[in-house]
């Protein structure tokens, strides 16, 4: 018997957080974060990070576990994933993976290896190197030159997985794109159910718009000087995150805050369209389209009730 395991996801801003919740009571689940910032202490508001009052009771992972100065990656999300996974099975619940990590969730939902590639310093340093010297643009060009899939899957900006892809080429001779192709074939070892929560494109936007406002309004320049002042740099991965590397740079002064502002709106914006096209990419998936329901939440989580205990329950 294969256990079960529900994901929830979809793209940033569209109401994930509120649905699991729901949903994690209604089915006796716990909840995993798969998202690459939440993990972080002190990084609240720009991650829009759920507080212990809005859980109403339902236990949390992989939120708050982490130093901004400790990396986290894909490896690591998967061992404590699978970690947190033997604790909820053990009380007799659900694992529920809630998050817009795409490739977190990928890698967890259909168990993907990386013990093929060993880490080599050397190489690693000297792609840091080109980033730091030469841009993120660069090392992308270089990525586009020995495995195009790749390059149009990973984002410029994202120069922790365009140097993941470079060392596996480095190592292997072989493309990573065809290696995680490969994986995504494989059989998931769990009985799951998928859901993308989704909304229309136009709505999606204002509803980013409207968060990285009241980001702002709750303090997030505040946020980023105490991280500066604790001293967490641009280098971190923890800072690379949307909203804190622009306010970074509003503090050294490169831009003003309303350009920061419009950056970070910008940039999440174009971040959940990429969202939107990893997920319709994957199998096995439900698709909770919003206004299909009318943005009647009770309806949007009863569906996703009946459809729960028709798979796994």
């Amino acid at each position: 018997m294969k256990k079960p395991l529900v994901v929830l996801t979809g793209p940033t801003a569209v109401g994930k957080t509120k649905a699991s919740i729901g949903l994690a009571k209604a089915i006796g689940g716990e909840i995993i974060s798969a998202d690459s910032m939440q993990i972080y202490r002190h990084m609240d508001i720009g991650s829009a990070k759920i507080m212990p009052e809005e859980m109403e009771g339902v236990p949390h992972y992989l939120i708050d576990e982490l130093e901004p100065s400790e990396e986290f990656h894909v490896v690591r999300f998967q061992q404590m994933a699978k970690e947190a996974m033997k604790k909820i099975y053990s009380h007799g619940n659900i694992p529920i993976i809630v998050g817009g990590t795409g490739f977190y969730i990928q890698a967890l939902l259909y168990d993907i290896d990386f013990t093929e590639t060993r880490e080599e310093d050397s190489y690693r340093r000297e792609l840091e190197a080109y980033a730091d010297s030469k841009g993120a643009a660069y090392l992308h060009d270089m990525l586009r030159r020995v495995d195009p899939k790749a390059a149009e899957e990973i984002h410029a900006n994202n120069v922790k997985r365009v140097i993941r892809a470079l060392e596996y080429y480095h190592q292997t001779g072989k493309r990573i794109s065809e290696h995680n192709e490969t994986e995504r074939k494989k059989q998931s070892p769990y009985q799951f159910v998928y859901f993308v929560l989704n909304d229309d494109r136009k709505n999606l936007y204002q509803r980013i718009d409207m968060r990285v406002d009241q980001m702002i309004q709750q303090g997030l320049v505040a946020e980023v000087r105490h991280l500066r002042e604790m001293g967490c740099t641009r280098d971190m991965v923890s800072m690379q995150g949307l909203g804190y590397k622009e306010i970074l740079a509003y503090l050294d002064g490169e831009c003003t805050l309303e350009e920061a502002v419009y950056i970070i709106k910008r940039d999440t914006r174009h971040f959940a369209k990429r969202q939107i096209t990893w997920f319709k990419r994957e199998r096995q998936v439900t698709w909770i389209e919003k206004d299909q329901y009318a943005y009647d939440e009770e309806r949007i989580l009863n569906a996703m009730i009946q459809y729960t205990k028709g798979v796994i329950c």
